[in-house]
């Protein structure tokens, strides 16, 4: 993986330090109502380019594109947010806490060449779909704002990257999410450094855990405009500590003839079924499925000798059904729902979240019919799974925390 040194365009720069104002979670983690929140946190939020309203104010150009534009030219003209001097890499840590522990994930920011998935450098491991690229490859194409990091894994199994890319004295940027997690930033400018991370990186070969959809926008941005083939990039290593996996619970609505008797029932030739008791205390396993359906919950446990009975897509390998959301997905919901990818795609019946409680409250009180819980995919399933050339199940992962938007940002050569 070719990497480079990037002149971030940042908030503030010499004046103000955090940042927490101004930033913003990935585009596609921002409902209406935080979008509302963001905007009213400061007329520089980073939403105001990055994922800008549909409605226009008075005065506002109609297109969200030219007014996410000309909001940019704004603020570039006003010194608002303004261009280092020197190239830089930026080291960035996340400081959060998980399972009662405060954990610090570690990694750099740069600008990472994008190529091709066949050429074996990076590597998905979910499926996209064509609606989401076709709003970033507009807001790219209007705004030259290359805003969204993609988080990175990368190999670094004796730790000399973590060790090149160590952030050392204050950070200049710092910001807390809106979960409250904490982001720090730091600015490597050293060329020897800077060489010692090329160098390093050079061999790597990569996998996208978060922004399959802003990378594959960028590949085609890179065929349409020759010369723009670097990503802003944050690269995080696959051994340190901090890769927190989260699940994406399924949320099921719409089906006409849906109970969890009838379920229990359809499912028993490959699963035990038993009764899940309040409060909800569901603990994962990975062949182990929670189903919630108003006033009942019960488990799903795959016998061992039935796992060979489910009609499993072709071409998938041991690693990729063994992972839980497979399970689910073969097991339960196409052959028992009816849920197939064409209605996943579709987006009419499945909804998903990370948060268990949230599934579970919505399935309690009729928002869904059910809500299915299952155990998260761990570093090595996902690594196994991707190594062999295969892609999850889509929404397989909730990777934790977020990264920011607004920390640094790179606009591509040329821009409008």
């Amino acid at each position: 993986m070719r990497v480079k040194p990037l002149r971030g365009y940042r908030y503030g720069i010499g004046r103000e330090r955090d940042l927490t104002k101004v930033v913003a979670p990935p585009y596609d983690q921002i409902s209406p109502r935080t979008q509302d929140h963001l905007y009213a946190l400061s007329p520089d939020n980073i939403v105001r380019v990055s994922y800008a309203r549909d409605r226009a104010e008075p005065g506002e150009p109609a297109d969200k594109y030219v007014r996410a534009h000309a909001t940019l030219d704004r603020w570039l003209a006003e010194g608002v947010w303004a261009r280092e001097e020197w190239p830089a890499i930026y080291p960035y840590t996340q400081t959060y806490r998980v399972g009662g522990h405060e954990v610090t994930r570690a990694g750099f920011v740069a600008l990472g060449e994008v190529s091709d998935y066949a050429r074996g450098i990076v590597r998905p491991h979910e499926r996209t779909h064509a609606g989401p690229k076709q709003d970033r490859l507009r807001l790219l194409e209007t705004t030259g704002a290359d805003i969204g990091l993609i988080f990175m894994l990368t190999a670094d199994p004796g730790g000399a990257l973590r060790e090149a890319t160590a952030g050392t004295g204050a950070p200049v940027a710092e910001a807390r999410d809106l979960r409250g997690e904490l982001h720090r930033l730091w600015r490597t400018t050293d060329a020897d450094t800077i060489a010692r991370v090329q160098a390093l990186m050079a061999p790597a070969r990569v996998i996208i855990a978060d922004g399959h959809h802003r990378y594959e926008t960028a590949v085609e941005y890179a065929r349409r405009h020759p010369g723009a083939g670097d990503k802003l990039m944050a690269f995080f290593p696959l051994e340190a500590p901090g890769l927190t996996i989260f699940p994406n619970h399924r949320l099921v609505q719409g089906l006409g003839d849906f109970s969890l008797d009838s379920l229990l029932d359809r499912a028993r030739p490959w699963f035990d079924a038993a009764p899940l008791s309040e409060p909800i205390v569901f603990e994962p396993g990975p062949t182990r499925i929670g189903v919630v359906a108003g006033a009942d919950a019960a488990t799903l446990t795959l016998r061992p000798d039935a796992a060979a009975r489910i009609a499993w897509p072709s071409g998938t390998s041991a690693a990729w059904r063994r992972l839980a959301v497979s399970i689910l997905h073969e097991g339960v919901l196409r052959p028992l729902l009816g849920i197939d990818d064409a209605t996943l795609d579709a987006k009419t019946n499945v909804e998903y979240t990370a948060d268990q409680e949230e599934a579970v409250r919505g399935a309690r009180e009729g928002r869904y019919q059910a809500a299915f819980l299952i155990a998260p995919t761990t570093p090595e399933e996902l690594q196994a799974v991707v190594q062999g050339g295969e892609v999850l199940p889509q929404k397989s992962t909730h990777f934790y925390p977020k990264l920011l938007d607004g920390l640094v940002f790179h606009r591509l050569e040329g821009a409008p």
